[in-house]
């Protein structure tokens, strides 16, 4: 069986919005029955966001429901209905004539669901440049009231494996650039504390001795 071009994504997605067992998700999405009951737990993906098989054609409502009515059923995935890029080992992708205005609303796509993606891994994923992603973003593009962010899964400019990589990776760095720098302030907060001079400690005042001694009050009742 097939299984969906992004898995954990789609295990997310139907995490959220079905009532499937996990046993039923794990088999369609490709995965380990407890990798799907980690994703529910928010062990796992967190932070992930869900991608809808409907929308992307893996996957029919009508075979959800029939799926949530009987547990012991297995989901079938639906007919493809776009031909996906094969995949290049080496070298720029290459984008089809006919899908390449297609590539601004994967761009808006991608700003808007994946921001830790930097430019370079936008313009390698998709076939694009950097210019380009730069107008889209500052809505400088020329067609840019006509820009209606789409998968580019779905629009069969990327495959959803190439997607999941580049998250990874971008995810993986933006964690280590937090932690370097959550790192270097707490060493500049040491730094400027070691730095500081101590602050006066008060003395008690003075006592003053005025020469004067008490004597016990006078009985009196003589």
């Amino acid at each position: 069986m097939a299984h969906p071009l992004m898995p954990k994504a789609t295990a997310v997605w139907l995490v959220e919005n079905s009532t499937l067992t996990f046993v039923q998700i794990a088999e369609f999405c490709g995965l380990h029955e407890l990798e799907v009951q980690a994703i529910a737990d928010g062990e796992v993906a967190i932070g992930m966001q869900g991608l809808d098989p409907i929308a992307g054609g893996e996957l029919t409502a009508e075979e959800i429901e029939r799926c949530q009515k009987d547990p012991s059923s297995h989901l079938n995935p639906a007919a493809p209905s776009i031909e996906l890029p094969k995949q290049k080992s080496k070298g720029a992708r290459y984008t089809p004539v006919s899908k390449r205005q297609d590539r601004p609303d994967g761009i808006v796509w991608l700003l808007k669901n994946y921001p830790e993606l930097s430019d370079a891994q936008i313009s390698k994923l998709i076939g694009t440049t950097k210019p380009t992603i730069n107008a889209v973003r500052t809505k400088a593009h020329w067609n840019s009231p006509n820009i209606k962010a789409q998968n580019p899964v779905g629009l069969g400019l990327c495959s959803g494996p190439d997607l999941e990589k580049v998250v990874i990776i971008a995810r993986g760095r933006a964690e280590r650039a937090a932690k370097k720098a959550a790192k270097e302030a707490a060493k500049k907060a040491a730094e400027e504390a070691a730095a500081a001079p101590p602050e006066p400690v008060a003395e008690p005042a003075p006592t003053v001795d005025t020469g004067e001694t008490s004597e016990p009050a006078e009985n009196s009742n003589h």
